[in-house]
């Protein structure tokens, strides 16, 4: 059975974090993703190689100078027969070059574009450069540090960047769905900033309406104690009155297991010391045994690379190998089973303009054309990559290519089991 995208082709110039994290979730169901890229450094995200690799496998490499005409020409090739484009450049920077959304879709009106900005398309920040933390900031997702709080630390999950790239995949979805009901293309604006002030959606209501204090408040149960052993567990008794009555079952707090919702919210600091106390006095496997048996949510806090021994992680299949340089590279697969079908990584990490000559040759641009754009450098064949790949000789496009290599397209990738190898 194919992938649920199979066929799908989608020409990201998007980088860094969002577009490169929408375009990880659709290559791993199937699409086709061709990374344009700019000469020289390409995605900045290489500078980095272990955050640029876990996001940029599965994808071919082609870099182009959109500075000068050659190279613009041959991306409109590209896009004509392209579905999707993804974009992440700071607004008004392609239509300056000729090849924005309006020029674009005007060539190519059955075209979902993507822009993808901090600010989005519109309004006073649009123009205003940012990166995750000064998104979050401006959004309130930061509220409960306004001063006099103390300032936060910077937190070490993007929220700006992976929302984008979720709304992103799913601006391309309905696109694609638009298309094939109304027959037409469509541009789409997806907002860093915008999808921070979404996610807020049940702190801001009851601020802004009078309505209570924002979001879900918190019980003396739900919270992260600390086990005899310096073990932490996460406890998350939100509101239900049987998660607490068992919880003060196996905690020796019998006397406070008749207590409802809102009279534990009146005694939360006399209450949330008592648990801390009792859960201190037993190692954290035996706390978990008792949790387990009488139903308490728990969770014990893990590091990362805890999560190679994760049973259920490893019943789930999240993480997958892939070879690449001689050596198999850890992946982790996207998030949705399909009938049954976990579908991950199917290829390795692209090295700068790996697959330029491979892609133009695709899209039908004469040869001689080619060879002129790559000595003029308006495109650049990168080398085989480093994470693996086939040999030139191995692709019959009938180039004499001076440099450039390919990987092969599919392959079927293989679950991680757990391994002690892997243990940081």
């Amino acid at each position: 059975m194919g992938l649920p995208l199979e066929g799908l082709r989608i020409l990201s110039l998007a980088h860094q974090y969002p577009g490169p994290y929408a375009t990880l979730l659709l290559s791993d169901l199937g699409a086709e993703i061709v990374l344009v890229e700019r000469p020289g450094a390409g995605d900045p995200a290489r500078a980095f190689p272990g955050f640029h690799g876990a996001l940029a496998r599965g994808k071919r490499s082609v870099v182009l100078d959109l500075k000068v005409e050659q190279g613009r020409n041959l991306l409109l090739a590209l896009v004509k027969k392209a579905d999707v484009v993804l974009d992440g450049y700071r607004p008004g920077a392609l239509d300056k070059l000729g090849v924005g959304p309006d020029a674009l879709t005007r060539i190519c009106p059955k075209l979902v574009y993507v822009s993808v900005s901090g600010y989005g398309l519109t309004g006073p920040y649009a123009d205003r450069s940012g990166h995750d933390l000064t998104y979050q900031a401006e959004a309130g997702v930061l509220y409960e540090h306004v001063p006099p709080a103390a300032p936060p630390a910077a937190p070490s999950l993007a929220l700006g960047d992976l929302v984008a790239g979720l709304l992103a995949a799913q601006a391309v979805l309905i696109g694609l769905f638009r298309r094939e009901r109304d027959h037409d293309g469509s541009k789409w604006d997806v907002s860093m900033f915008d999808g921070l002030v979404s996610l807020l959606t049940a702190h801001v209501g009851p601020v802004l309406n009078q309505e209570g204090p924002p979001g879900f408040p918190y019980e003396p149960g739900y919270g992260v104690f600390r086990t005899r052993d310096d073990v932490h567990l996460a406890l998350g008794v939100a509101h239900e009155d049987h998660f607490w009555r068992a919880l003060c079952d196996i905690a020796g707090m019998e006397e406070d297991r008749g207590l409802v919702s809102s009279e534990r919210f009146a005694e939360h600091t006399r209450l949330r010391s008592a648990l801390e106390r009792a859960i201190a006095k037993r190692p954290a496997d035996e706390w978990e045994d008792l949790l387990k048996d009488h139903d308490v949510p728990f969770g014990r806090v893990r590091s990362l690379a805890d999560l190679a021994e994760s049973p259920h992680v490893i019943a789930r299949e999240l993480l997958m190998r892939e070879p690449g340089g001689g050596v198999e590279r850890v992946y982790v697969r996207q998030p949705l089973g399909v009938n049954g079908e976990l579908p991950g990584p199917r290829t390795g990490v692209p090295s700068l303009g790996q697959h330029t000559v491979e892609v133009l040759t695709e899209a039908g641009i004469p040869a001689d054309i080619i060879e002129a754009a790559l000595d003029l450098q308006a495109a650049v064949q990168g080398s085989c990559s480093s994470h693996g790949g086939t040999d030139v000789s191995e692709v019959d496009d009938g180039l004499d290519r001076r440099n450039g290599g390919t990987a092969t397209h599919r392959y079927p990738s293989r679950v991680l089991r757990p391994s002690r190898n892997l243990k940081r």
